[in-house]
């Protein structure tokens, strides 16, 4: 099994309430999460909130996120980066599963690193 390592996604800035998927496995292709990097740009801010969902296909095709689903949720103060990283790698494995990220209170961005099956 060969594997493309490094960087799964480029920088996903997410608004304030919202959740996107951050990247979604094709072809029954398994995606090895290794870690979340979050970052809250707006300095001053008291603090925001990083949401992590590893959402399971929903017939094939990208589910929904919610609180039957969340890995992750964490703090990040303004200007602050956290670094999200399991003990053992997220694996998604079936086409259409998703791992998605959210925001409370403001504006994070997320990088997503790890390998997929080439």
């Amino acid at each position: 099994m060969a594997l493309e390592r490094g960087k799964l996604t480029d920088v996903i800035a997410v608004g304030l309430g919202n959740t996107v998927a951050a990247l979604t496995v094709a072809s029954n292709k398994k995606v090895y999460v290794k870690s979340i990097i979050a970052h809250a740009p707006l300095v001053g801010l008291a603090s925001g909130t990083a949401q992590v969902y590893m959402v399971p296909n929903s017939g094939g095709s990208a589910g929904t996120a919610g609180t039957t689903n969340v890995l992750f949720n964490v703090d990040v103060f303004g200007g602050e980066t956290v670094l999200i990283e399991p003990s053992y790698p997220i694996v998604l494995t079936s086409t259409g599963d998703t791992l998605q990220v959210g925001t409370g209170a403001t504006t994070i961005n997320f990088l997503v690193t790890g390998d997929k099956e080439a």
